[in-house]
């Protein structure tokens, strides 16, 4: 049997749909279940690695929203959830990062922990999935940044200061269409801060969901590469979102990345969460994010248990049929390999140093 090509993937929510799953944790992550992912299927799907998001819902006392219906006939323009306290994100938060700890201690020939590219390369070379920490909206990092040199110690290497929500640190984009991401502010003084001591502990700063403001202000301070770790065209969807062609112009020449989003409300034209979405849609964005980002600097960005998914993947295990879809559109197997890990990995290396 031939192995899958193995790809890096920028971006999941997995961890918050295992501390949310009613089942036990040993059945969600190490036997197949609902959702996206889980051990046995990314080891099938040739999963070598990615970014797990350490994401702190919005509160609710009823069920989350249905976003496939909120979003199935645009225009529409979600409210910004309010903003998160830091007392009660930080507990939340802590329980994740604990989780992902976990993961490697219940698979240790299967899963890592890993804090640099060569942990990373040793995990793949010895066919075992490595995991790496990421932080999506800051909410529990305090404005006094404390908190953040703990996380750092727990593995934490990727952040991003914002989700659709506004924080101590800067404002989010709105879940709207059609929009731009000149939405309002960027970042406060305390996200300034915040800037300036990712870049001393090099982690990796995301500006997926980040204003233009904001994605403008993190260009200026930050001496880092740009990296927007899900995010597609808006030339293609004009979600505020995505990225404009401004935006894709600097991260190539910040040698930065950005990862092909699979939810299809950010993939779509039309902006609707249709799981009939076509692999003409999905090569249309990355024929644009190559013309103008740069063939080095774009990966995939999944967004495995945090969105809408086009059927033709339907969860992890459907990456090796994008990647056929890529070949068949005349894309090399030099080219596959770079957009699968290799670009995501010099990326990191970069940002890492």
């Amino acid at each position: 049997m031939t192995r899958p090509t193995p790809f890096f993937d920028g971006h999941n929510d997995f961890l918050l749909r295992l501390m949310k799953a009613a089942a036990p944790r040993e059945e969600t992550w190490l036997e197949q279940s609902a959702g996206h992912l889980d051990l046995p299927r990314m080891k099938e799907a040739g999963f070598a690695g990615g970014l797990f998001a350490i994401f702190v819902p919005p509160a609710s006392d009823g069920p989350p929203p249905d976003f496939r219906t909120l979003m199935a006939e645009p225009p529409y323009a979600l409210p910004l959830p309010p903003a998160l306290p830091h007392g009660a994100a930080q507990p939340v938060a802590l329980e994740m990062a604990g989780l992902l700890h976990w993961m490697a201690r219940a698979a240790p020939e299967d899963f890592r922990l890993c804090r640099s590219v060569p942990e990373i390369r040793a995990a793949m070379a010895d066919e075992a999935i490595a995991g790496v920490m990421h932080m999506e909206g800051a909410e529990a990092i305090a404005p006094d940044l404390d908190a953040l040199y703990l996380f750092h110690e727990m593995g934490l290497r990727s952040l991003g200061p914002v989700w659709s929500r506004p924080t101590a640190f800067g404002h989010g984009v709105p879940m709207a269409y059609p929009g731009d991401p000149d939405t309002g502010p960027g970042l406060t003084p305390a996200g300034r801060d915040l800037v300036r001591l990712c870049n001393e502990l090099g982690i990796m700063i995301d500006l997926s969901h980040m204003t233009g403001a904001g994605f403008e202000e993190v260009a200026a301070l930050s001496d880092a590469p740009l990296v927007a770790s899900h995010s597609n065209a808006h030339a293609i969807c004009p979600s505020p979102r995505n990225l404009t062609d401004r935006q894709l112009h600097m991260i190539r020449e910040r040698g930065g990345m950005v990862g092909l989003n699979f939810a299809t409300f950010y993939l779509n034209p039309e902006g609707t969460a249709d799981p009939g979405t076509s692999w003409e849609v999905m090569l249309r964005h990355l024929d644009y994010l190559l013309e103008h980002a740069g063939e080095a600097h774009v990966g995939l960005g999944s967004d495995f248990d945090g969105c809408v998914l086009p059927e033709r993947i339907g969860d992890v295990t459907g990456v090796p049929r994008l990647l056929e879809a890529m070949a068949a559109h005349g894309y090399d197997a030099a080219l596959i390999a770079r957009l699968a890990r290799e670009n995501w990995l010099g990326c990191l290396e970069r940002v890492w140093r």
